[in-house]
């Protein structure tokens, strides 16, 4: 009976950036997820003696042997053989990289006579082949791991079938059967078997994969349409809702993005700053999935859209700016935020041009590890100091002395990873990305945050349609829990303080509050143009300028963290401080981070759809109570249990009202009146 895999599975993309595919990158965590995905594969019956999975990136062994062994047998299901190539060899890991190629791969070297004379003119079978699958190891808690890091299956010569492949050195082998008709005098043919039904083993074996194949096809292809399908009716229920796909020359689905209703408006208030996450692929049905988050007053990751991409093209991310763009009526970010990814990259300067593109820390240290703990041993450590150090620098002239100081110091100037960050500087060095405005989102706080709603949604291991399902319950922002009121503490007792924390959310609250406390420990020097140098009593960073225009109140600080994140810096808090305010000008509460925003999406889409005079007063008392309760602890406390009592009480008496009344009907069957 022909089975075909009934989970899908999802996996983070570990090709390296660099385009070396005998380079990957890894991430906390992968062994786990490459380990139960090939369990995972184990489990749906896909076994080598039948229908076998072809290796794919991040595909796990215990062993090199192993490996090629696996390779060896889908190779001759496939009509070719394989043969190992190269390896690497390092003190601290042995042999931690093997290459395994088509036996056709390269070409042979013209060999000479010892008198300088040409052999014999004979053909070789070498023509250049690409197919190859190439493995790297590490170690994990002590145990040897060996990982897929590259693997091709496109041939550029003809391949086998059965009764052919056979014939090919790796598998013209004397077999234990043969010995023993020789060695116990049995003639040829003597065992309890015919030529003819060896014939028809072969071809059911072989019409066995092809049926699975076309089976495993049509389940692609039908759980796709099933995802568009999923869409159509989410439109036909919310017009709001929005989605686009594109075809290929078989009029096959190739790329499908959708957007919720929530999302949409959502992004017309929080848009300013876009995390594009592109970091997770589909195994199953070889699919990026990419998508459009964001943070919200309360410092919660919403999804903006969703993608389902055929391939990492500068084709396809450029559809997937495009159709995001449409959904967001041509609105596009201040900022956009993604992983190292060249092409990613190419697409958004082609497709949003007026748009910053960064490149979060968050995305780049992990991938040092992987790229020069080896090369480096030793001197590793010392290099994670001095990239920290490069990248806080001051000026971009720093960072250009600093930088060759580096590649000289550690002997980097050939290094490829090295030229790709020097290449992507403008995009995650601190010196060029300073000042633009990221909302907190290029931190390793939100990155987790992210990639752990990510890992739940697809820990579901669901088809296309149910993913779709759960990507939209993460994405529902009616339904997200609302969050508590909270008393939040006093900690310096100044009005600057207590007016921050009735006018800003607890999120910005807290960032605030950090920045606020830390100016305590600087000291400001006013200059004769009015201006200010501010520095920490300990010198444990540099100083910083602040320049000052009473006549508007605006101040800006050089370091630049009010128009990156929106909450004002110790620097510019030690000035007002000095100058005795007791409220802050109200521009330097952004409205994304006050207290109203966070209500405003909560009922945005209700919003449109009911009395807005009745919402606007609603808002307003609300408001004013969260204000008015969170002052003092005893506040907060009696609203806590008052309110509780009192919507109780409401929400009892409702229920037992009719569900229905004579007037809303009128009203309803009559809307002329």
């Amino acid at each position: 009976m022909t089975t075909i895999p009934s989970k899908n599975i999802w996996m983070r993309r570990q090709q390296c950036p660099c385009g070396d595919w005998k380079c990957y990158v890894t991430y906390e965590g992968d062994a786990d997820e490459t380990s139960e995905a090939s369990q995972l594969v184990k489990n749906d019956n896909v076994l080598l003696s039948e229908s076998m999975v072809a290796p794919y990136v991040g595909m796990v062994f215990k062993s090199d042997d192993d490996a090629f062994e696996y390779y060896g047998s889908f190779a001759r299901k496939n009509g070719f053989s394989i043969r190992k190539e190269r390896s690497r060899l390092s003190p601290q890991l042995g042999i931690y990289k093997r290459d395994f190629v088509c036996y056709r791969s390269g070409f042979a070297p013209m060999r000479k006579k010892p008198g300088g004379e040409h052999h014999r003119d004979r053909k070789s079978v070498r023509c250049g082949c690409d197919a190859k699958m190439y493995l790297s190891k590490e170690v994990v808690e002590g145990v040897s791991q060996w990982f897929v890091v590259q693997f091709s299956n496109v041939h550029n010569h003809e391949l086998l079938e059965d009764d052919q492949v056979r014939l090919l050195p790796a598998y013209r082998k004397i077999h234990e059967v043969k010995v023993l008709e020789l060695e116990k005098g049995i003639q040829g043919g003597q065992l309890p078997f015919l030529e003819r039904d060896v014939r028809n083993f072969v071809q059911n074996r072989k019409r066995f994969v092809q049926e699975n194949d076309a089976l495993l096809t049509e389940k692609r292809e039908n759980d796709t349409m099933e995802l568009l399908e999923a869409c159509k009716a989410s439109k036909v229920t919310d017009e709001d809702f929005v989605y686009d796909f594109t075809v290929d020359e078989n009029n096959k689905i190739e790329n499908i993005a959708w957007a919720y209703a929530d999302s949409v408006h959502a992004y017309n208030m929080l848009g300013d700053v876009v995390y594009f996450d592109t970091s997770y692929r589909s195994i199953t049905y070889g699919m990026i999935f990419g998508a459009w988050l964001g943070i919200d007053s309360n410092g919660r990751t919403i999804f903006f859209g969703c993608v389902l991409l055929q391939d990492e093209t500068l084709r396809s991310f450029a559809w997937a700016l495009q159709t995001f763009l449409h959904f967001m009526k041509g609105r596009c970010p201040q900022t956009i935020i993604t992983d190292l990814d060249p092409g990613l990259k190419d697409a958004i300067r082609s497709e949003l041009p007026s748009t910053k593109h960064v490149i979060s820390i968050c995305n780049i240290l992990p991938k040092l590890s992987s790229w020069l703990s080896l090369p480096l041993g030793s001197q590793f450590s010392h290099f994670k100091s001095e990239f920290d150090a490069l990248y806080h620098t001051e000026s971009t002239e720093d960072f250009e002395l600093r930088w060759s100081e580096m590649v000289s110091m550690f002997g980097l100037g050939s290094d490829k990873h090295i030229a790709l960050l020097y290449s992507l500087r403008m995009s995650w060095a601190l010196p060029h990305t300073r000042g633009y405005f990221l909302a907190q989102m290029a931190t390793t706080a939100y990155s987790k945050a992210v990639h752990a709603i990510l890992k739940g949604i697809f820990s579901a291991q669901t088809c296309l349609r149910s993913f779709f399902e759960q990507v939209g319950i993460s994405a529902n922002l009616q339904d997200r829990p609302r969050q508590d009121m909270q008393y939040m503490h006093i900690k310096t007792c100044m009005p600057i303080e207590e007016h921050a924390r009735r006018t800003l959310t607890p999120f910005a609250f807290n960032a605030f509050q950090h920045e606020l406390v830390l100016a305590m420990q600087y000291a400001a020097s006013e200059m004769a143009n009015g201006s200010y140098l501010v520095r920490h009593f300990k010198k444990v960073d540099g100083e910083c300028l602040i320049l000052w225009v009473p006549e508007d109140e605006q101040i800006h600080c050089s370091c630049k963290e009010f128009q990156s994140s929106g909450i004002l810096c110790r620097h510019a808090l030690r000035v007002f401080i000095i100058k005795n305010y007791f409220q802050l000008p109200d521009k330097y509460f952004l409205s994304r981070w006050r207290r109203e925003s966070s209500l405003a999406i909560f009922y945005d889409h209700a919003t449109q759809q009911n009395d807005e005079q009745w919402y606007e007063e609603f808002y307003s008392l609300t408001e004013t109570l969260l204000a008015e309760s969170s002052i003092t602890k005893e506040r907060s406390d009696y609203i806590r249990k008052e309110l509780t009592k009192e919507l109780t009480k409401l929400l009892n008496e409702v229920r037992d009202m009719p569900e229905s009344d004579g007037i809303a009907m009128e009203f309803t069957l009559s809307p002329t009146d």
